[in-house]
Parts: structure tokens; C-alpha cells; sequence
């Protein structure tokens, strides 16, 4: 079975918000065998909404719609509704019960709009609306289904969670979709394609491979598409058992770990404890780990150590390294690693310091080059990168590789 998501409001057009429905839906279609075919925004017009969604259903068996149910002019949606289906609006009881009561315990004056509300297309299955006003509605015609929502988050995800998914999954009972997605960091996506690209060339015909890069990690995902669940599952198990001999040191876990999370899990597992010590990434790597519940089992604390002053004071690195090598160096990160660890009281430590930009490069050292170093009292490594000329991603790239560089130096 496939299906589109269709989401209806100028605000997204202009990008005032960012349509996070699509994605939240799109997730838990797949999760229940449903293929999506595509995603699509558009104004709140209603000849726009009506042609739409005309071509949608002549494309696909399911068509799913947020946006435009609210209480003022321009939520068109189920008037536009109303006319596709070739019916009138009618006054559901049951829905402008609720809507009394709701309104009524916020102690907001109940005004003819809201009474509107309650208005639905005659022909229509109604969805209950726990936690709003617009009621969603599911619509059935010449073996195609029309689902349209509010637009608000959490009042789309409560219907399609409670009333729409469980209906949907009846219905589509032959097919299966399996997916899991690996991270891994430390490689550039091409170099990443040649080195796996014998075992993708030999992946079995109903397996497909994608490749989902970002400044942080590049996923892989293996979708499997079929009829018999648990087989295709074990065979994702195995292809996936097979690209990880490939790849060892890059990869770092599954969807929903991040490096500074699996670096605690082996930081717990030693019963060792982590300090960081910061120049251009200006605190950013504490931020990632401190994101990760739990992380004080784990994480001392940190120095943002911008100035060569600061360097010198917090964590005694030597004046003289400074003005021999520069603050952008091997001797000086391997000595923010030592004080990071005296002053912290800790295993192991990460340090990093460099030119972020967009001012400040040299012919020698250009914007975008970082020196990182981690270690701990037997052991320090450090590593010069070239991370670009965007500031922002040269900060995002450098913590990363700090916490990956750790994580294989505990993994030795």
C-alpha cells in the first residue's frame, strides 16, 4: 500500500515554521508496511487543496492531510473537503460537546467559530480530537481513503496514534517494510561508497541502501520491502553483520545513539571518568555530552579555555609553548589534555583548539584547521583536521571527532 502526505498552510510555504508532521508521519507509515510516495506542501487555497488532492488519490490507496481545521478564515480544508466528497457540513453533537467542555474549563468565552468547529462533512467518519477542537476526518471513495488533521503536533500524533494507524495497519496486511540504519563518523560519504560498494552491489533485490549524510554523522539505512517480515529481517541482520567487518573503525552504533552516549556506555563500563578542555569549539562538546541523560555518572565538568591567558591560568600550559607553536597545535592541545585531567580529577580527557573563522587563518594554519588531542595519564594522541570554512560546522565537526577519536582510543 502507498501513500502521500499532504500539508496545508502558507506559514510553511514561507518558512515560518518547519513541517515536522511529515516526517513524524512518514516514520510510523513505514513502521506499519505503508510505502510513501510523496510529501507535498501547499497555500491554503482551496482550488489548490482540491487539485491536490485529486492527483494524489489518483496516484496512491491513501492520502493524509494536516492543516487548515482551525477556527479562523483561512482554514479552508474541510469546506474544500466537503465539496471533493460532494456533500454538506453538519453539526456533529458529539464533537461540539467536547468542544464546550474544553473551552469552557480554560474559561475561554465560547463564540459562533468555535461552535463551527464542530461542523464536519456529513459523509465523513469523524476522528475524535482528545486533545483539541478540530475533530480529524477519514473519508472512504472508490477504494481510495482521504485522512485529514489538524496541523497542531501533538493533536495530529494523538489521532493518528489512537484512530488512524491501527486502522490503517487492518487494512494493509501484506506488506512488510524493515529498516535499520547504522551511524558512523570519522569518513567522507564518497570514500565511504568505494569502501562498501562491492557489498552493496551484491545486496539482494528487495534490500536498498541509503546514504543520509550530515555535519555530524553519515547514516546508512537498509530498507527491506516484502511479504515475509521475519525473513527479510534476518537477512538486514546479516547484510548489516557483514558491512560492519568493513568498516570497523567508523561505525558507532544505531539510530537513536550518539557518540558522546556510547562513549559514556564505555566510559560507565570501565568505571573511568571524562573532563574536556575547549578553545574553538567554545563549549560545544560539553553540550553534547551533557545532552546524554545520565552523563554525570561519567562527565566531570569542562574549561573553555578561548584566550592563551585562560589556557596558561586553568590549565597551565606553558607561556613559552604558546609563543613557540601557536595556541593552534600538537604541544598545546596535548598539554590542555594533561591540565584538563589535573584540574578535573579524571580518566580521560579531550581537548581542542583552532581557527573556526571566518577571520584569523594563515598560509600555514587556514580557517577551518583544528588540532585535537585525547588521552589519558599513559597515553595522549592528537590529530590535525581541516574542517572548512563554515564556522558553525568546523565547531559541530570537531566535537564530534574529539568523542569518536576517544571512543576508538577506548575501544584499543
Amino acid at each position: 500500500m502507498k501513500a502521500e502526505i499532504i500539508t496545508i498552510g502558507d506559514e510553511i510555504l514561507i518558512g515560518q515554521i518547519v513541517d515536522t508532521n511529515s516526517a513524524w508521519m512518514a516514520e510510523q507509515l513505514n513502521r506499519i508496511g505503508i510505502k510513501i510516495n510523496r510529501v507535498l506542501s501547499i497555500a491554503d487555497d482551496r482550488e489548490e487543496i482540491e487539485l491536490t488532492i485529486k492527483e494524489s488519490m489518483a496516484r496512491v490507496e491513501v492520502v493524509l492531510i494536516t492543516g487548515g481545521l482551525g477556527p479562523t478564515r483561512d482554514d479552508i480544508t474541510k469546506h474544500t473537503l466537503a465539496k471533493l466528497f460532494n456533500t454538506q457540513l453538519v453539526m456533529n453533537e458529539e464533537v461540539l460537546k467536547h468542544v464546550e467542555t474544553l473551552l469552557g474549563a480554560r474559561g475561554i468565552k465560547i463564540i459562533q467559530s468555535n461552535r463551527e468547529q464542530a461542523l464536519v462533512p456529513a459523509n465523513c467518519q469523524v476522528l475524535f480530537n482528545n486533545e483539541g477542537t478540530a475533530p480529524g476526518m477519514w473519508f472512504e471513495k472508490d477504494g481510495k481513503v482521504v485522512i485529514s488533521m489538524p496541523g497542531v503536533p501533538f493533536e495530529m500524533e494523538t489521532i493518528m496514534t489512537e484512530k488512524v494507524l491501527p486502522r490503517l495497519r487492518k487494512m494493509n496486511n501484506t506488506t512488510a517494510i524493515v529498516h535499520r540504519t547504522i551511524l558512523t563518523q570519522g569518513i567522507a560519504e564518497s570514500l565511504l561508497a568505494d569502501k562498501i560498494s562491492q557489498w552493496e552491489d551484491n545486496l539482494p533485490s528487495y534490500i536498498k541502501l541509503a546514504y543520509l549524510p550530515g555535519p555530524m554523522v553519515i547514516r546508512l539505512r537498509l530498507s527491506a520491502y516484502g511479504e515475509d517480515s521475519e525473513k527479510m529481517s534476518k537477512e538486514v541482520d546479516h547484510q548489516l553483520e557483514q558491512l560492519l567487518k568493513l568498516i570497523p573503525n567508523y561505525f558507532f552504533g544505531y539510530d537513536g545513539d550518539t557518540l558522546a552516549s556510547v562513549v559514556g556506555e564505555i566510559l560507565v563500563r570501565k568505571n573511568t571518568r571524562l573532563s574536556v578542555a575547549e578553545s574553538c569549539t567554545g563549549g560545544y562538546l560539553a553540550h553534547l555530552i551533557t545532552e546524554v541523560p545520565g552523563s554525570s555518572d561519567w562527565f566531570n565538568g569542562g574549561v573553555v579555555a578561548y584566550s592563551n591567558e585562560i589556557k596558561e591560568k586553568l590549565l597551565n600550559v606553558d607561556a613559552e609553548a604558546l609563543d613557540q607553536y601557536s595556541a593552534v597545535s600538537l604541544e598545546v592541545v596535548e598539554s590542555m589534555v594533561r591540565g584538563a585531567m589535573k584540574k578535573f580529577n579524571t580518566d580521560y580527557a579531550i581537548a581542542t583548539s583552532g581557527i573556526a573563522g571566518p577571520s584569523g587563518g594563515t598560509p600555514e594554519k587556514p580557517v577551518g584547521t583544528v588540532w585535537i588531542a585525547i588521552g589519558n595519564k599513559e597515553e595522549i594522541i592528537a590529530r590535525k583536521f581541516s574542517f572548512g570554512k563554515d564556522r558553525g560546522r568546523t565547531i559541530i565537526r570537531a566535537s564530534q571527532t574529539g568523542l569518536n577519536m576517544l571512543r576508538n582510543f577506548l575501544m584499543k
